[in-house]
């Protein structure tokens, strides 16, 4: 195996990438020069100007179609970084020839510098006058702000700016505190003076864009890029671009560190039409991931620019079911032959690759549920006869196409099928599902373990997987500043949570094939599985291989490695001051005495099965407007299954909103578990699908459910035309073995 020795710089070549590290350390040294921006003296600050200076001379950082005016915009602030308490905070000040400010202080140090054209400032004295509603001005001093050029402005300073000249102005604007957090600066009515007011912030704070054709270049460039749609997941699954990851605005601070969780990531936000993404971009500015960009016109800008739109959930991974089933000619039967055979009492054995969970809810009568990941480690134990004929069956196609090629790739004796269709094809035909079955996992038998084994080694080879020593992974794990790494455990939940390496996430195999950009949203990136067992971390490297898009390699934990137990733990960032919670009793006595409404901001499934009593169902970015029709004294209560999500969106739309907005501990569960008591259905839901692709399982009219499951099975054949029409989606499948 060939070994990475020399430390690889994937920090970025692009233009953004390099941006953002110059003025990473920009940042570095006005904290090192300016450690606390409320004491900052003369002389740090015009040391730190000189930094700036030096920062707006690299020009070739700084092109204008990342920060575009036009006639319809002729100025435009855009934001480069900002701490989470709003200190430090670097903008970009793009301006038409002629675009002025009038007269104006800050209450915080600020500092200008040039990048390009000219930002004419007039530093003028205050002077008190006999009305005290009124000031005098007098002009002192010009300075003409060019590259390598910058001013620096106490708190109370006041000046005024104008681009003259004919060129573009770009100019860095750097201050003690945000634009957005000088609650009590003026501007005045005239360079003489006179009346004065509250100075508001810009109506509309921007971050850097990148064009249709840009991103398309982007994303073939093979350096590291995340592509994030900030609509809410129903949203994003009816129009949307083939490699965007579904990242709601409002739920960030719990997706972001899982999704992208190296910070400097060169990130992409976008929307239906750009209304969203610059909220999106502030939010992870402040966060911490501050290589963000955002996609001019959104969606449809990129679907005015002749690019593919798809639709639906995890369509990259579905997709790839699609052109496997294409390429290689996976065998498949029908629900009628399969019905047949199982009539006639045939050797014949059926398999569901979906979840544990998701084969509880229904399933064929007869199936025995095998997740994707465990197919070939297990398949040993439910088919020991090869003449057994194996049918693998899912809701749909993609993991019945999948888990039946992982089959016939490993090369197990036994005919292989998957059931065309799935499920929904066998309701389709008339036929009925059972709900609430549970079978077994079987453990496999030392053969069919040295089988299975000998089976996945030899398809991980062929996909070019390779392994990865302690030493490596240890340099990786030191490198991952620079280069995203996400460590996943494949095995079941029960192996997991019973003792894990520290710091791996789980993402069972045949799930994290199915849904990648659920668990993986960088591309490029590198993953690595732990391989426990010799086969299904093999498995599932080699179908990722295959997928494209990362690269992937395999571990073997120490047999004394020390081990995690319980549950992946998911940290959960704060963008906004905490909101107070509530005991469900108090919550409940508010409620009976209406003074308070309660709002679900989860997902709707869940909603549905139970739900606080009067409470009523809203993604959260909706919420805002919900809220506005509210009596002024009514309490504002947020509930989610455990109540984290509405903790987080409660603060937020406090924030919003200035409402008195409470989360209640615990959630859902919390309430639950005070013995008070709960309601189902779909009563109270506000916001229809927008938190999540309505499956067409869901209705109780069969004739609407038969609707949906033929749209939804036409678009998934349709899926390999589109693919022909994007163009490049770093699939590559292996050539089938002739037996």
């Amino acid at each position: 195996m060939t070994q990475t020795n020399i430390p690889l710089d994937f920090s970025g070549s692009d233009i953004a990438s390099r941006r953002t590290a110059a003025v990473a350390v920009f940042i570095s040294t006005a904290r090192r020069l300016v450690p606390d921006p409320e004491a900052a003296t003369p002389d740090a600050l015009k040391a730190v100007a000189a930094a700036l200076e030096q920062l707006g001379l690299q020009r070739e950082l700084f092109p204008e179609d990342h920060f575009p005016v036009s006639a319809d915009n002729p100025a435009q602030v855009y934001r480069l970084s900002e701490d989470a308490g709003g200190r430090y905070a670097l903008y970009v000040s793009a301006g038409l020839p002629g675009k002025a400010q009038p007269p104006h202080d800050h209450t915080t140090w600020a500092m200008i510098a040039g990048i390009s054209g000219v930002e004419r400032n007039v530093f003028y004295r205050r002077d008190t006058t006999a009305d005290t509603a009124r000031d005098a001005l007098t002009a002192e001093k010009t300075v003409d702000v060019v590259p390598g050029v910058s001013v620096v402005l106490s708190p109370t300073d006041v000046h005024t700016i104008e681009l003259v000249g004919d060129a573009t102005g770009l100019h860095l604007h750097f201050y003690g505190r945000g634009l957005d957090r000088m609650p009590k600066r003026v501007v005045f009515e005239s360079k003489a003076g006179g009346t004065y007011r509250t100075f508001a912030p810009p109506k509309s704070i921007q971050h850097p864009v990148i064009t249709p054709g840009a991103l398309k270049a982007a994303l073939q460039d093979g350096e590291e890029i995340a592509v994030l749609d900030v609509r809410e997941t129903g949203v994003f699954a009816h129009r949307h671009i083939l490699l965007a990851a579904s990242a709601p605005l409002w739920r960030l601070e719990l997706l972001i560190d899982r999704l992208v969780p190296r910070p400097s990531t060169r990130i992409v936000l976008v929307d239906g039409d750009g209304s969203l993404a610059h909220e999106a971009a502030a939010k992870l500015v402040r966060l911490g991931w501050r290589n963000v960009s955002v996609l001019v016109g959104g969606t449809d800008g990129w679907e005015a620019s002749g690019h593919e739109i798809f639709s639906g959930t995890n369509v990259p991974s579905k997709a790839f079911g699609e052109v496997i089933e294409h390429e290689k000619h996976t065998p498949w039967i029908t629900s009628q032959e399969l019905h047949d055979r199982v009539e006639r009492g045939e050797n014949i054995v059926v398999v569901d690759s979906r979840t544990p969970e998701e084969f509880a809810a229904f399933s064929l009568p007869f199936a025995h549920s095998l997740p994707g990941a465990e197919l070939v480690y297990r398949i040993g134990e439910i088919a020991p006869d090869p003449d057994t004929f194996v049918v693998v069956n899912c809701a749909g196609r993609t993991r019945s196409i999948v888990g039946a090629q992982t089959l016939i790739d490993a090369g197990i004796p036994n005919r292989v099928a998957s059931l065309r269709n799935g499920t929904m094809d066998w309701l389709l035909t008339g036929r009925t599902l059972a709900h609430g079955r549970t079978t077994p996992l079987p453990e496999p038998s030392a053969p069919a373990l040295v089988a299975a084994r000998e089976r996945a080694a030899q398809v991980a080879q062929r996909a070019g997987v390779r392994r990865v020593n302690t030493t490596e992974l240890a340099q990786w794990e030191n490198e991952a500043p620079e280069r995203t790494l996400y460590p996943f455990d494949v095995r079941t939940q029960g192996e997991y949570e019973a003792g894990h390496l520290a710091g791996w996430r789980w993402a069972p195999g045949g799930q994290l094939v199915q849904a990648t950009d659920e668990y993986a949203a960088t591309r490029g990136a590198r993953i690595v599985l732990a391989d426990w067992d010799g086969v299904r971390a093999l498995t599932t490297a080699a179908w990722l291989a295959q997928l494209g898009g990362w690269e992937v390699f395999l571990y073997t934990p120490p047999s004394l490695a020390p081990l995690v137990t319980g549950a992946e733990p998911v940290r959960v960032l704060a963008s906004f001051a905490p909101a107070a919670q509530l005991a469900p009793s108090q919550a409940d006595a508010l409620l009976r005495e209406g003074r308070a409404v309660v709002f679900d901001v989860d997902r709707r499934a869940h909603y549905e099965k139970a739900h606080i009593p009067g409470a009523q169902f809203s993604v959260p970015d909706r919420l805002p407007a919900y809220v506005a029709d509210l009596p002024a004294d009514r309490v504002v209560l947020l509930t989610s299954p455990d109540g984290v999500l509405a903790r987080s969106v409660a603060a937020e739309l406090g924030a919003h909103t200035g409402r008195d907005v409470r989360a209640i501990a615990g959630g859902t569960a919390g309430w639950a578990a005070a013995g008070l008591p709960l309601e189902q259905g779909d009563e109270g839901v506000l916001t229809g699908d927008d938190d999540h692709w309505y499956s067409p399982y869901a209705h109780r009219d069969v004739a609407l459910r038969n609707a949906g499951f033929q749209e939804y099975l036409d678009w998934e054949l349709g899926l390999v035309a589109q693919l022909e029409r994007e163009g490049h989606t770093g699939i590559r499948l292996l050539p089938t073995v002739q037996a």
